[in-house]
């Protein structure tokens, strides 16, 4: 066995033991997208683990941008990670700033930043969540400003839900991450709420605005999923399913994320998956505005302005379904009537 599936298996192990959501969903992206996402994602659970660690060292941040450099050296660390990224790095051409704003989001949670408005917190998200979006869209090979912007939207919303879902658990490691400001107009006091966190109607309020938040995000989100090669968008859509689903959840729970922790229970995630797939049937391609949040738009200007040479490998079946889907996107471009109503 080679030593670069080795290292692919074991990503596979800690996306399984880390994200069950994120693992659900991956295992329908085709090979060509999955193997790629999945070193991204382990090194993102791995590198996160680091800086989160209770007993971090004060040099854990700079450590992990010096690793990332090794990386991007083509010299990783002797860790399976590392070199699987390193992989990536190569044959995607994906831009070092992506997973340095990655980094610099560990390092805000390592100084217990807090956020004052929402705008704030979407600040936070488009480092954690938002780049991974983008960093999927350039595994996937869709660099266009619109597409990149409604996959940074994705990464927002999902993140704003796992704050929604883990208000207790940061709590009780002494962070919060809910915006102060709705926590103020709610009527409580952010730190004393903090020193004795406890559920209330006033946090389920702003724990409902959250989420509601969200479901804007994941309704702006799924706009872009028609500009993805046509066997990628069962896997992104069942993500967006799968992490919507989490919101729900919470609200069964009575918005109580204080004292419970919400979760998709595995027949849901099936149910989901299927849906997934019928909700693509019924996704036509669609010309999209290219509009994004000022907390993303740095990301897809970091990908847009890195030169790339488009470099197609895989299956005789891979090839054919990048035949059409290129196509179909040429089509798209030069009738845009036909794509359907342009979306605000």
């Amino acid at each position: 066995m080679s030593q670069n599936i080795k290292d692919l298996q074991e990503c596979v192990a800690t996306m399984r033991d880390g994200s069950k959501s994120f693992f659900a969903a991956s295992r329908i992206l085709p090979q060509r997208v999955r193997d790629p996402a999945t070193a991204l994602y382990a090194f993102c659970r791995i590198t996160d683990d680091v800086a989160d660690a209770v007993d971090a060292e004060p040099d854990a941040i700079p450590k992990l941008r010096e690793r990332l450099d090794r990386i991007y050296q083509g010299m990783p660390d002797d860790i399976a990670a590392d070199r699987a990224l390193s992989i990536v790095v190569k044959e995607f051409d994906l831009p070092i700033s992506l997973p340095l704003a990655l980094i610099e989001g560990y390092e805000w949670d390592t100084q217990f930043k807090t956020y004052e408005t929402l705008e704030d917190l979407l600040d936070y998200c488009a480092r954690v969540a938002g780049t991974v979006g983008a960093m999927m869209c350039v595994i996937m090979d869709r660099r266009e400003p619109e597409t990149l912007a409604r996959a940074c939207e994705l990464g927002l919303a999902m993140q704003l839900t796992n704050i929604a879902r883990d208000v207790g658990e940061d709590a009780a490691n002494g962070r919060i991450y809910l915006p102060l400001a709705w926590l103020r107009e709610a009527g409580l006091d952010p730190q004393a709420w903090l020193s004795k966190p406890e559920f209330n109607d006033q946090i389920a309020s702003v724990i409902a605005r959250l989420l509601k938040h969200a479901d804007v995000l994941y309704s702006r989100a799924e706009n872009g999923i028609s500009d993805l090669p046509w066997d990628c968008r069962p896997a992104i859509q069942a993500a967006r399913l799968i992490y919507a689903e989490i919101g729900r959840q919470v609200e069964k729970l009575n918005l109580n994320s204080v004292s419970t922790r919400a979760y998709v229970p595995s027949k849901r995630k099936v149910i989901l998956l299927a849906e997934a797939f019928t909700a693509i049937s019924k996704i036509f391609s669609r010309q999209l505005k290219v509009d994004a949040d000022k907390a993303i738009q740095y990301l897809v200007d970091a990908v847009i302005e890195v030169p790339h040479e488009k470099r197609f490998e895989g299956t005789a079946h891979d090839r054919l379904l990048w035949f059409v889907d290129l196509m179909e996107r040429q089509e798209r471009r030069r009738n845009p009537r036909k794509s359907g109503r342009a979306l605000q």
